[in-house]
């Protein structure tokens, strides 16, 4: 008895790959790379990876610091003090902001400090102004008392001498570049901002600028990906609109890949007569292709290839597709390539309730966009519906959630987890 032959699709692909296994192949490879690093000021880091860890060469702060406008006391003086029962302190001293105090806080005597001002000798508080009465300009009432360590910032409470401070793979944000001002840092390695290169392909394509005529449509993919790519911190170039003639398309391909990290193709990477994707990619050299087709929708005939050390991903021509591949292929290799390991905060979600039934075919991750109203206390996530190439779903969706593989729909009213577009 003979075996039936294996059923195969038109590209000869015997299955699909699963989402998270598609992802893991690519990753896997891109780990084995070892992303280049520069130095620069660091005025000019934001958004930028660490490529070094950042140790402290000193104390932070270096002396005891106010955090109140207010007066430096011992603290024993002010036990047990209220407002039916205060104590009366003597001032005997100003602390001059951006200098060193002079003299020393004598029991039954305080000094008037500033936010931020070095804690004189003597003082091991600070009493804010809102629990103090003035009687003269040289005493004042304690209507509340403090312990010891109030209201001031102690030698190396905020970072301490040998601590690190900031690791490599640390995307850096506006208060880290604060962090290395104050411990005088002037300079940083960083891993250099992956390039990433778009090929649009398809005679069918015009410039968005210009009037389609009969059988033409608009680039849209190119100008979208350009936001992705600089979103994700990377720096986009866009190769413009190239013949699907394979004459025309692989030399763009080839100088393309040249010049950047990343290459993305849109327009060729579905089933179809003149389909020179997976050649493409092939002919670019070894590995070859990684992934073509995954159990996605929309998305599923997304290619991923690798050429040496640079990854190349075939996008489907179909707008949304094209984004969504990107957010779940693009995006990590780039964060993988820019050596991130921890980002400025996790995706957005929010949980809320589903406003209808919706069915999905098992064996597929569903992507559903969907618009959050807010409904007598109850946040509702109401599915954008259109047709699978509408750019406009995308536009009118806040976001969007998962239906796994193993499920063949979700009911009205079930909880689902959101992840909010940026």
């Amino acid at each position: 008895m003979t075996s039936k032959p294996q059923t195969r699709d038109m590209l000869g692909r015997t299955t699909l790959t699963p989402v998270p296994e598609a992802r893991s192949i690519l990753l896997d490879q891109l780990q084995k790379i070892s992303p280049e690093t520069e130095t620069i000021r660091i005025e000019d880091g934001l958004d930028r990876v660490l490529a070094q860890s950042i140790f402290s060469a000193e104390n932070l702060p270096p002396h005891p610091r106010s955090v109140m406008d207010g007066f430096a006391v011992c603290a024993a003086d002010t036990f047990g003090a209220s407002e039916s029962m205060p104590c009366y302190l003597q001032i005997t001293g100003n602390v001059a902001m951006g200098e060193m105090p002079v003299g020393e806080v004598q029991r039954g005597c305080c000094f008037k400090i500033a936010t931020g001002g070095f804690l004189p000798k003597g003082a091991d508080a600070v009493i804010m102004h809102e629990h103090t009465v003035p009687v003269d300009e040289t005493m004042i009432e304690i209507v509340k008392g403090g312990g010891p360590g109030t209201a001031i910032i102690g030698v190396g409470d905020d970072i301490r001498e040998g601590e690190e401070a900031l690791k490599p793979g640390h995307l850096l944000r506006p208060q880290d570049l604060g962090l290395l001002a104050a411990l005088g840092i002037t300079q940083i390695k960083v891993y250099r901002q992956v390039r990433v290169g778009i090929v649009s392909t398809g005679d069918e394509i015009v410039p968005h600028s210009e009037q389609p005529g009969p059988g033409k449509i608009r680039n849209i993919n190119s100008v979208a990906l350009v936001g992705l790519i600089s979103r994700a911190g990377a720096i986009p170039t866009d190769y413009g609109i190239v013949s699907d003639q394979r004459e025309v398309f692989f030399p763009v391909l080839e100088n393309a890949l040249k010049e950047n990290d990343i290459v993305l193709f849109s327009g060729g990477s579905s089933v179809g007569v003149r389909d020179l994707g997976e050649q493409a990619v092939e002919s670019l050299g070894p590995p070859g292709i990684l992934v073509h087709g995954v159990k996605l929708k929309p998305g599923k005939p997304v290619l991923i290839g690798l050429s040496g050390t640079k990854p190349v991903f075939g996008l489907p021509g179909h707008p949304v597709s094209a984004l969504v591949c990107f957010d779940l292929f693009v995006a990590p290799a780039i964060k993988q390539l820019s050596g991130e390991v921890t980002g400025p905060k996790p995706t957005a979600t929010v949980t809320a309730k589903l406003s209808r039934n919706l069915n999905s075919a098992a064996g597929r991750l569903d992507l559903v966009r969907v618009r959050l109203i807010q409904e007598k206390g109850s946040c509702i996530a109401e599915p954008v519906m259109g047709k699978s190439g509408a750019i406009s779903t995308l536009s009118r969706a806040h976001g969007y959630f998962l239906i796994d593989e193993d499920s063949q729909g979700v009911t009205q009213d079930s909880p689902v987890e959101v992840y909010i577009y940026s």
